[in-house]
């Protein structure tokens, strides 16, 4: 069993201006979440917001948004592309399990399957008291997660090849490859990504790896976590679309609402 510890699991965005390269462009939670705040009021908030890939399409319709991360650099970058577009966004730098933030939203949302990132029982308990503290009464929370089913919890313990493309910095051909391990006793994924920069030869000039764990939780036990923090699973989808989630999904959406102190 490996050694569970957070703050080792940041690699992947040490690099803020890359991580933007590779998904800047999705934007499936958009509709959905535009959906909520056309019948909520005041301050949105958005937890784990990274650059601002959900953040900045919400406050550009002219909804109030709060920017919530623990890495600077990913906040750094967010200021700098809601600077170019004249948005005025609320970037706060605070440990989504600790919120102590001045201000009660009526949505708060975080999506990018950041809820994988918080690995134990204690790690998800904090974040949803945290949410639950930050929500009015009648609030809506917001999240996805991948969906634990057969073949995405499979291990690949030997480097898979995924993809080749070209970095627009360098111009060297980048090949992808990811390995993956499976614990069964704690449901974390542990998954490193391995990236081979070739030149023109197809020399490898250059080799990174970025390391993620990700927590897999199974619906009925969300469920029960869920109502522990008073959250009343309202919709359970099966993508941002809204489609109806099946056991052969790859994501579970949860719209639910705070029940009354």
């Amino acid at each position: 069993m490996k050694e569970i510890n957070a703050s080792n699991n940041l690699d992947m965005y040490d690099d803020p201006s890359s991580y933007d390269e590779e998904y800047e462009s999705y934007q499936a939670e958009i509709p959905l979440l535009l959906k909520w705040a056309s019948i909520t009021k005041g301050t949105i908030i958005d937890l784990a917001c990274g650059t601002g890939r959900a953040t900045i399409p919400l406050a550009n319709e002219g909804y109030k948004l709060m920017g919530i991360d623990i890495h600077q650099g990913m906040l750094d970058r967010a200021k700098e592309k809601s600077s170019r577009m004249n948005l005025k966004i609320d970037w706060v730098r605070q440990d989504c399990t600790q919120l102590n933030l001045k201000t009660k939203a009526s949505l708060i949302y975080t999506v990018g399957n950041s809820f994988q990132h918080f690995l134990t029982n204690e790690n998800q308990d904090a974040l949803l008291s945290s949410v639950r503290n930050h929500l009015i009464d009648g609030g809506i929370f917001i999240f996805g997660t991948r969906f634990p089913n057969a073949s995405e919890l499979l291990s690949s313990p030997e480097e898979e090849y995924v993809r080749t493309y070209k970095d627009k910095n360098s111009q060297l051909i980048v090949e992808e490859y990811h390995i993956s391990e499976y614990d069964a006793l704690t449901q974390i994924q542990h998954n490193s990504t391995i990236k081979k920069y070739k030149d023109s030869e197809g020399e490898i000039v250059k080799e990174t790896s970025s390391n993620i764990s990700l927590r897999y939780v199974y619906p009925k036990e969300m469920e029960r976590i869920l109502h522990k923090y008073g959250l009343k699973i309202l919709h359970l989808y099966k993508d941002w679309n809204g489609s109806p989630i099946t056991s052969v999904s790859n994501e579970m959406i949860y719209i639910c609402r705070k029940i009354n102190d």
